[in-house]
């Protein structure tokens, strides 16, 4: 029996290994699975980077997907290193909870010390330290310099006069009368007239005479301001209790106004409508639209997520500015004020707005009165406010919305694009034999001007816009892609000749050839040094472009033999080419750079 035992013993002593300690059957280095997933997702990264999985899923995928993406496979390969480091790796202890610790740190101090002022629009976030206060809040209300015209004097046009959103037609084109500008900038640069701070929004100029009026949110308040196109000194300013803030739209109004007689419209971004005398400053009538029409405030903000954008249009003897929802009765697309009154007139339409401002448009030897909304394209007669025609054109104004004006590219051919993988597309818009107007696509390019908020121009057949951030040219007639080239990020531009001027999201204005050759940028100016989604405006040979920091002012230089009858100095007055003594930039902490990603040079 003893032997038995023993024999046993020794045989489970034979058959048997001591185990090793756990830190030596523990790699110090990473395993080959692990090196192959992070080559793997690194691999991935680079093919979204370079544009790649945009041929496997679509035109979907534009440049804030490819940064969404890239983010969720960079915190992947991290969080893939951390878990075998901390869980799998033969490194001591205290490493590992070193390492867990402090990462955990680094987030809470994050989150306890920054926050995301804005993103781009590819959604690069620029993040400011959590105690700083939003730059507008810091500027104050400047002094207005009163007009040096008599308190009765009204307002006198200009040759060249920048009146409304994108020009006198509202196609981003100036008419053939502008005058021709001089693209040899290095040989003669534009001259900076001035540059004053000013508050955020994403409004534009318009201008009347010797007047500059664009909306901006200081603080509490939503401001229509009035500017002296020579020097930039307040004339008078509009201030209504009123803020539009969020994280992906950014804060302030982003309308434009439009200068009619004289008498100044501007739309704010919560509702309010303003008409004001342009030579006194003075509110013939205010309107708060949402609650005019019933709307409910919080639904409404819900599903017009980035702010009412619209610009008013005037048509005849009222003024014409988006409805909206949710209500009572269902949402309206379109609402008419008396231009006098203020009281309104009319309705028309069944669909939610989006940010597209209403537009007069002819068609088929026809006017019709054109809404983009939120999820349709809509013509009235401009007269009885019937509806003539309408199609579909996909979209939610709290998701994938609709910010491009529809643009006429033909006696009967409607031009429409967007982003969020829709792109562009044409539609033939005819009377029939009863009488009754028909609706036929005629081309469509999903992946040709994704326009996402950013507009078009037409010159001798062919389209030019922004397509997800590259300059991109379209051929009219079948929109074939002529050329794509420039990358200028989610800018705007407009068309004056055979010119391009774009203002690039960076804030660098830009001349490119309108041709459907090749893309070829002939001159560059360093105007402004942030995030910039204003639209440029062009009156005469003055250029005014702005961005949610600062405003500027330049003389552009115009080819030999034209000449300029402007109503404002060309030289001379006040403070020219200084930030006006009555206000000055407000300072702060210098922020922390986006980590991460850096912002696209253009």
């Amino acid at each position: 029996m003893s032997k038995s035992k023993s024999r046993s013993k020794k045989q489970r002593s034979e058959g048997s290994v001591d185990p090793a300690p756990l830190s030596e059957a523990r790699s110090l280095w990473p395993p080959r699975r692990l090196i192959v997933s992070l080559c793997s997702l690194a691999a991935a990264a680079a093919m979204v980077r370079a544009g790649l999985l945009e041929s496997v899923v679509g035109g979907i995928v534009d440049g804030a997907v490819r940064n969404i993406i890239t983010l969720i496979l960079a915190f992947s390969a991290l969080m893939s290193a951390v878990l075998w480091f901390v869980r799998e790796s033969g490194h001591p202890s205290t490493w590992k909870r070193g390492l867990a610790f402090g990462l955990l740190g680094l987030v809470a101090l994050g989150l306890a010390t920054l926050r995301i002022e804005r993103v781009s629009g590819d959604l690069v976030p620029e993040f400011r330290w959590a105690w700083q206060k939003s730059r507008d809040t810091l500027l104050a209300r400047p002094a207005a310099t009163p007009p040096q015209v008599s308190a009765t004097a009204p307002w006198q046009p200009a040759a060249h006069d920048f009146f409304r959103f994108l020009g006198p037609a509202g196609d981003a084109s100036l008419p053939p009368s502008a005058p021709a500008l001089d693209p040899a900038w290095k040989k003669n640069p534009p001259r900076e007239l001035w540059r004053r701070p000013i508050g955020a929004g994403w409004s534009g100029f318009a201008t009347y005479g010797d007047h500059a009026v664009t909306l901006e949110q200081r603080g509490d308040e939503e401001i229509v301001t009035c500017l002296a196109l020579a020097t930039g000194e307040p004339e008078w300013q509009v201030a209504v209790t009123a803020r539009h803030q969020t994280v992906l739209g950014g804060t302030g109004p982003r309308s434009t106004p439009t200068i009619h007689d004289g008498v100044v419209y501007a739309a704010g971004a919560t509702g309010w409508l303003f008409c004001i005398d342009g030579a006194t400053g003075k509110v013939l009538w205010k309107k708060d639209v949402v609650a005019d029409l019933g709307i409910d405030a919080a639904g409404h903000a819900a599903a017009v997520a980035w702010g009412r954008s619209g610009s008013p249009l005037i048509l005849g003897d009222v003024v014409v500015v988006q409805g909206g929802g949710p209500r009572a009765d269902g949402p309206v697309a379109l609402v008419a004020y008396d231009r006098s009154t203020g009281e309104r007139r009319w309705t028309a339409g069944d669909d939610q707005i989006s940010f597209v401002s209403p537009s007069l448009l002819m068609l088929g030897g026809r006017e019709f009165l054109v809404a983009v909304t939120e999820s349709q394209v809509i013509g009235f007669d401009p007269v009885t406010r019937e509806e003539a025609w309408r199609f579909p054109w996909p979209g939610h104004s709290n998701s994938d919305a609709s910010c491009t004006q529809a643009l006429v590219i033909g006696p009967n051919r409607l031009f429409i694009s967007k982003g969020y993988g829709i792109g562009a597309a044409a539609f033939d818009i005819t009377p029939g034999a009863d009488g009754a107007w028909t609706v036929k696509e005629a081309w469509r390019n999903k992946a040709g001007l994704k326009t996402k908020f950013t507009n078009v121009a037409v010159h001798n057949g062919h389209l030019y816009g922004l397509s997800d951030g590259i300059l991109e040219c379209l051929r009219a007639s079948d929109g074939k892609r002529m050329w794509k080239g420039g990358r200028y990020d989610q800018g705007q531009l407009l068309r004056v000749g055979d010119l391009l001027v774009v203002q690039s999201e960076p804030g660098d204005v830009v001349l490119v050839e309108a041709t459907p050759e090749a893309h070829r940028e002939v001159a560059r100016l360093s105007a402004l040094s942030e995030q910039t989604w204003n639209s440029p405006a062009i009156a005469g040979d003055r250029l005014l472009v702005r961005n949610a920091v600062e405003a500027v002012c330049y003389q552009l230089p115009l080819r030999s033999g034209e000449v300029i009858d402007q109503a404002a100095p060309t030289d001379g007055g006040t403070n020219v080419g200084a930030t006006p003594a009555a206000e000055t930039p407000p300072e702060a902490d210098p922020a922390p750079a986006a980590s991460g990603a850096e912002k696209p040079a253009a």
